[in-house]
């Protein structure tokens, strides 16, 4: 699934003034969007297994997510387009 967060978010004015970059939470809420587009609802709570931020996403750029199923769950990677932007593993608690 493709995605870009326009410039005018409104998560971006705190994160950071200036400069801003779009923050995790954001990038995961579109991570959590995939999967649930492919594979239906995830029950609450969800529990984010492991997840690392590479390099920052930054407001008009293009990001793609690629997920996998997994033992428990599914593994996930963002990237613009070779570099990885963050990668991980989320669940059902």
């Amino acid at each position: 699934m493709k995605f870009r967060i326009a410039a005018d978010h409104p998560a971006l004015p705190g994160h950071f003034p200036g400069k801003p970059i779009v923050p995790g939470v954001v990038i995961l809420d579109h991570v959590q969007q995939a999967i649930e587009r492919e594979h239906g609802a995830i029950a609450a709570p969800i529990r984010l297994a492991q997840v690392k931020f590479v390099q920052p996403l930054l407001p008009e750029q293009d990001a793609e997510i690629a997920i996998e199923p997994a033992s428990r769950g599914w593994k996930f990677r963002v990237q613009r387009g070779h570099a990885l932007i963050a990668s991980g593993d989320i669940a059902s608690a």
